[in-house]
């Protein structure tokens, strides 16, 4: 009797330390989702505040390298500087990004059997420039037959450049990088990227895949942030792989990465697909277009203007808030509209809801133009119902791009209507 009552008495004690240890975990559980929540919203504003001044310096450096008449050599020098040093701190800003999202796990991936005969020409191409600019000879593996591996696209891509980018970068002057495929054991496929560098200390190669460690590079002539390498092996992982390095000091490194190896699909050709392809994608009326450019930026403001002007085709309206591009949306009744998203007064997403429910302005395609450029930010604006989610600093050949498909649309539109 006395042993039954001692064994319910540790039961009930065992069942509160229980409960209290989940209260603990949960508790746990709880502090770290609003740590990750603050960083992503951290990182989401700092982004937004960085790329806006970045839109000013390589949108109108843009403008100034095709501008007519073309500058003169040592002006196409300085303006070819400038948008260097521009489009290299985007990566960077990109790069921290990135980091942030594997870390917290959101990547959305989309695993497919993948070409890497395929996917090599591509970055091949993408890469030999920066080879040709610093006399490093590339050599890469001749396919015998073909391989296929469980990836996602864009991901083993953005792998690929990084680890080939490396081998480029830390190589010796007039030095080669030697790319190979091979077959491994357990259905796998090794990718390797041999270089001829100074090599690495095993203390080295040991920290590698340490975010923002350079291994003692900061001072040297190289830039970089000590991220990629760290993305790079995340995103191995993520799409099922893993990825590692062998390095002597003098001789020289090899980075690999294994995937899984697969069939080769077979994939029907979408009827009309060849065709599609071959519709020129430039819309032009012979019509006056008239655009409507709501944001609150002077900078941005006037770069979008001296954009728009080289084409007399256009003429642009503008509002530096949102209630001002509403009524004069409805006045006037432009074509197209392009919207900011961070506005005085209502915002972007605030203003097109008032828009799609008037029927005066419901048909007007939407474009946003923001510096808020997380995956989350894009996902939501297409959600609301824009037509297109252009980020900042805008490349003017996407703007434009996109520009032409919502006036194409915007004709499709009026041709219903009449």
């Amino acid at each position: 009797m006395f042993a039954a009552a001692r064994d319910v008495t540790e039961r009930k004690r065992l069942d509160q330390a229980l409960r209290e240890k989940n209260v603990e975990l949960e508790s746990a559980r709880s502090v770290a989702e609003k740590a990750n929540l603050a960083k992503s919203d951290f990182l989401s504003s700092m982004s937004h505040e960085l790329r806006s001044p970045l839109n000013a310096i390589l949108g109108f450096g843009q403008l100034m390298e095709s501008d007519s008449p073309p500058p003169t050599p040592a002006q196409n020098e300085s303006i070819s500087k400038i948008l260097q040093a521009g489009w290299h701190l985007l990566k960077l800003i990109d790069e921290i990004l990135d980091l942030a999202k594997v870390e917290s796990g959101h990547v959305p991936l989309s695993q497919e059997p993948e070409s890497l005969a395929e996917v090599m020409r591509e970055c091949q191409s993408m890469i030999e420039p920066q080879a040709q600019q610093r006399d490093i000879k590339l050599s890469f593996t001749q396919f015998d037959k073909p391989y296929f591996v469980l990836a996602d696209r864009t991901r083993l891509k953005q792998v690929l450049i990084n680890l080939f980018s490396n081998a480029i970068k830390y190589n010796t002057k007039q030095g080669t990088v030697e790319v190979k495929c091979t077959e491994s054991a357990l259905g796998r496929i090794r990718i390797s990227i041999k270089d001829t560098g100074a090599g690495l200390p095993p203390e080295q190669v040991a920290q590698l895949f340490q975010p923002f460690n350079r291994l003692g590079q900061e001072a040297g002539s190289e830039e970089g942030t000590g991220i990629g390498l760290v993305v790079a092996k995340r995103l191995v992982e993520l799409m099922g792989g893993t990825i590692g390095v062998e390095s002597s000091v003098g001789v020289g490194s090899v980075f690999w990465f294994e995937l899984i190896s697969v069939a080769e699909p077979h994939l029907a050709i979408k009827r009309g697909g060849a065709a599609a392809l071959a519709q020129p994608h430039v819309f032009r009326g012979a019509w006056l277009h008239t655009l409507l450019y709501v944001e609150d930026n002077p900078a941005n403001l006037q770069l979008v203007e001296q954009l728009i002007a080289r084409h007399p085709d256009m003429r642009l309206l503008t509002a530096v808030n949102g209630n001002d591009g509403i009524e004069i949306a409805r006045v006037s009744q432009p074509d197209v509209i392009l919207m900011d998203i961070n506005l005085p007064g209502i915002n972007g997403f605030e203003a097109l809801k008032i828009l799609g429910s008037d029927p005066v302005t419901a048909h007007i395609p939407v474009v946003a133009i923001s510096a808020n450029a997380m995956p989350l930010d894009i996902e939501r604006g297409l959600n609301a119902g824009f037509f297109r989610y252009i980020t900042k600093p805008i490349k003017l050949n996407e703007f434009m791009g996109a520009l032409d498909m919502a006036l194409e649309f915007a004709g499709k539109q009026s041709a219903k209507s009449e």
